[in-house]
């Protein structure tokens, strides 16, 4: 049976192209759709990927303008406050994901799959960066018996924009967001004011000045690991790359806390670096939720749930591709 394509909405943007190059790289024959409202734009990025269609949405549409036109799952790179793609894959008992809903934004999608849970999969994506912190945290993690504290830093640098949709996906956040969402000795809690302006160590040293912010990680990590402390920071500033004199890279720190599996106090940091920023991890990793959700490369569709890009992501799989697509994990001093 020939294999519909994936639809992606936004797909001419910057993470959206760069999830559609990911894909071709990994499944040359997989068919795309490269959705926007820019037909010149759509068709030129679907023309340079290959075996790509360039269409033309309209989210006021119930078909999104798309007529019969089978889809086998959606992406969506922008925040949908109407919910159409989510509405359209329910329609159409495909897969859907999203990447740009906050924890405080999370009832209409959770809602509408509440409503409907049995339609299809649906994708709660917006980890910071699409599983390059929580995967690369939970491999680390195996080497602890038990942990209690889980902190997350991570540095944009202020060169690092994205396209114009992933820069007020940033605006939104820190705009409408009042409090982050942290776990602290057990409780959710929410951090705000003083409480939310923190600093921790780049990946060469520097102390950074950072601001709560609450991606789906918090939550994800905390129930993954049982850990009762749990945050995550974001600084925009200068990555540790700049400060080389080398192009701006994207990092993430990742500090573990609590005891090895013989009982012996253990504390480890590592950070996620990639030098060309943001964009290629997470179009790296909507890439390998997509190849999941469609079904790519042989794998075994994924039952109708409610998930989390780490939730279907096969860790050595991943850190394998994030090697290939030129990140790298590195491991820090923790004592320092």
């Amino acid at each position: 049976m020939p294999q519909h394509p994936i639809l992606l909405v936004g797909g001419s943007g910057v993470i959206g192209r760069w999830t559609a190059r990911l894909l071709r790289a990994a499944h040359p024959d997989a068919p795309l759709l490269i959705g926007g409202r820019d037909r010149v734009k759509t068709e030129s990025v679907a023309a340079g990927i290959g075996h790509a269609e360039g269409v033309v949405l309209d989210l006021a549409a119930e078909d999104l303008g798309l007529g019969t036109q089978p889809v086998s799952a959606v992406a969506i790179f922008f925040k949908d406050d109407s919910l159409a793609a989510l509405h359209f894959a329910q329609a159409r008992g495909v897969p859907h994901m999203s990447i740009s809903s906050s924890i405080h934004e999370i009832g209409p999608e959770v809602a509408a799959y509440m409503h409907r849970p049995s339609a299809m999969p649906v994708v709660l994506g917006a980890e910071w960066l699409v599983g390059a912190t929580t995967i690369p945290a939970l491999e680390a993690a195996r080497t602890f018996g038990e942990i209690d504290d889980v902190s997350i830093g991570a540095l944009l640098d202020e060169q690092d924009t994205g396209g114009p949709a992933a820069a007020l996906d940033v605006e939104r956040l820190i705009a409408s967001t009042p409090a982050a969402l942290t776990r602290r000795g057990g409780n959710y809690i929410w951090r705000s004011g003083d409480d939310a302006k923190v600093t921790f160590r780049a990946a060469d040293g520097t102390v950074t000045q950072a601001d709560a912010l609450a991606p789906y990680d918090v939550v994800g990590l905390a129930t993954a690991l049982g850990a009762p402390n749990v945050q995550f920071n974001l600084a925009m500033g200068i990555s540790s790359s700049r400060r080389r004199g080398e192009p701006f890279s994207t990092e993430i720190i990742i500090e573990l806390s609590g005891r090895d599996h013989a009982g012996k106090p253990l504390r480890t940091r590592h950070a996620v670096v990639h030098p060309e920023g943001q964009m290629p991890l997470t179009g790296l990793g909507v890439a390998m939720v997509l190849e999941r959700l469609a079904g790519l490369g042989g794998q075994l569709k994924v039952a109708p749930g409610l998930y989390f890009p780490y939730q279907l992501l096969e860790p050595e799989t991943y850190l394998a591709r994030l090697k290939q697509a030129g990140g790298t994990i590195l491991r820090l001093d923790a004592e320092t």
